[in-house]
């Protein structure tokens, strides 16, 4: 990129920077971007640049790559139901070991490499996320959980101190059970609870596409009912709805972006143009 095109990109962004100064995004961090060495750095110093504009993120992150090579080496064999993983106490070890040990800890790591301050948390800690078993008719998912209630103090407090959350998606309940949750479902449930200004899901495809696979830049939460099983398939109906109730329960806007793409996520906020789907009202 020639200097004045570089600087042209970064004028873009001072609109975006003075609007957003203050507000708290919540970004669900997972797919390629979370085992790409690349766009992991890349992914670090963007979130390092939006606290140093003056804008709260709080991580929520997946990790069920990591937790499946590891299950792969200690030999211990797991069945999926749906997209989630069937989850009994010996699973249920290996998800906390990876999820709040390994994973969330490497990426504090990252992130304090390039002068942010990141502090990795678990749902557990601080009783952020209370949970409850996730039930379905057909199947018995085990320790598998869904968000009972949220509890954002301790993530405020951090953001206000100067400080970035990361938070693994575990939570626990009154009888001390421990639940592995889906990191989607934690991330909409924090931002609900806090009013984000932005829930920002990273994934690895572009956003919504059409039916011809152009991607749709925006849609209204209205026209949502009616785009499922067409233009929504698969693993994006879930999300997309997701980003449904969480408008309707006093997000802003939610976004879908590429987390394949090197600074998606800065491209994302604060272009013209951005690079993914948002959802609004």
């Amino acid at each position: 990129m020639h200097t004045t095109e570089k600087g042209n990109y970064l004028i873009e962004f001072l609109p975006y920077i003075k609007e957003f100064a203050g507000n708290t995004f919540v970004i669900k961090y997972g797919g390629s971007a979370m085992v790409n060495d690349e766009l992991k750095m890349a992914f670090s110093k963007d979130i390092a640049l939006l606290k140093f504009v003056g804008i709260n993120p709080i991580i929520v992150h997946g990790g069920g790559n990591e937790i499946g090579d590891t299950l792969k080496k200690l030999d211990i064999t797991t069945k999926f139901h749906k997209g989630l993983r069937i989850t009994d106490e010996k699973t249920m070890e290996v998800v906390v070991m990876v999820l709040a040990g390994k994973v969330n800890k490497e990426i504090v790591l990252n992130i304090n490499r390039f002068g942010g301050k990141a502090v990795g948390l678990s749902g557990v800690d601080a009783n952020i996320i209370k949970a409850k078993k996730l039930l379905l008719e057909d199947v018995d998912l085990g320790l598998v959980g869904d968000v009972e209630e949220v509890n954002p103090d301790i993530l405020m407090n951090l953001s206000k101190s100067g400080y970035i959350p990361v938070v693994s998606p575990i939570g626990f309940d009154d009888r001390g059970s421990r639940y592995n949750i889906n990191a989607d479902t934690v991330a909409s449930s924090i931002a609900q609870v806090i009013q984000a200004e932005k829930l920002i899901y990273i994934s690895d495809v572009d956003g919504v596409l059409d039916n011809n696979g152009k991607l749709i830049s925006e849609i209204k939460i209205k026209d949502i009912d009616k785009m499922i099983d067409s233009v929504l398939t698969g693993g994006m109906i879930p999300k997309v709805l997701s980003a449904k109730e969480a408008i309707e329960n006093g997000v802003k806007k939610v976004h879908i972006i590429n987390g394949k793409k090197h600074h998606a996520l800065l491209e994302e906020i604060f272009t013209d143009a951005g690079i993914g789907t948002q959802i609004v009202r």
